[in-house]
């Protein structure tokens, strides 16, 4: 199964709908193509909106940018601080740190969806893909599928 957690994709579902349309190509026209096409269409739409919601929005430099500005905000607070009974101080400056340094964790996390903390694992394309499978082994048990454990076609 491809991860998406950087963005990209395999080529292969390109070359399944390519391979597609040239295999069903002397049913053009008749109402069962186009059924064919309209869902070959849906399911291309459908994986380019899941690479898009993969790919992060927040631009890295952007992301550099509050790190910095983070580090920079602590440190002249910790130079601002008294020498002698900052006890209270300290903690406060501690929290703060805390607080923002796990805010920025979480936005970072957030962005990427399909790896990092908290990763949404991808148990909607398992279990369509183990459907698929079952739903192949059951209609034609005598034959191969027609691709390989990465999706690479394999006839």
């Amino acid at each position: 199964m491809v991860r998406h957690a950087d963005g990209n994709g395999s080529p292969a579902p390109s070359v399944w709908s390519t391979g597609f349309r040239k295999t069903f190509e002397n049913l053009a026209g008749q109402p069962v193509f186009g059924m064919l096409v309209a869902a070959d269409n849906k399911r291309s739409d459908e994986r380019e909106e899941r690479l898009t919601q993969a790919t992060s929005s927040i631009p890295s430099t952007i992301f550099w940018f509050l790190l910095a500005t983070l580090v920079i905000t602590v440190t002249a607070l910790g130079i601002c601080l008294p020498r002698r009974n900052n006890r209270g101080q300290i903690i406060t400056l501690v929290v703060i740190t805390a607080l923002l340094t796990t805010a920025l964790v979480i936005i970072r996390d957030v962005d990427r969806p399909f790896g990092g903390i908290i990763n949404i694992p991808p148990t909607a394309m398992g279990e369509t893909e183990r459907q698929a499978h079952r739903d192949f082994a059951a209609n034609g048990p005598a034959a191969d599928l027609p691709c390989d454990a990465v999706g690479n076609r394999t006839t």
